[in-house]
């Protein structure tokens, strides 16, 4: 089993949302505790250790530390904007 620990920013941005839509989102990262690469995740080209699942119309980027078995959610949000700020 792996920790899961979300930065402040992607759980500000879940605290925002619907609770049909934080359910959602929150379900979906607690699958990446099991198994923090699930069909569908993609590694993020241009990235050493960024993945991506898809919840709906949002994305949840996060990294995995193998060594320490913790998954770390980046950042979360809807489709069209998850993809600005990440900063290579």
């Amino acid at each position: 089993m792996y920790q899961v620990k979300l930065a402040e920013d992607a759980a500000k941005f879940i605290r925002k949302q619907d609770k049909h839509i934080q359910k959602q989102i929150i379900n979906n990262i607690r699958t990446l505790a099991e198994n923090p690469h699930p069909p569908g995740c993609k590694k993020l080209q241009g990235f050493e250790n960024l993945y991506r699942i898809s919840s709906g119309n949002y994305r949840i980027v996060y990294t995995i530390r193998e060594k320490i078995f913790v998954v770390f959610v980046v950042r979360v949000a809807h489709r069209k904007d998850i993809y600005r700020h990440l900063g290579k």
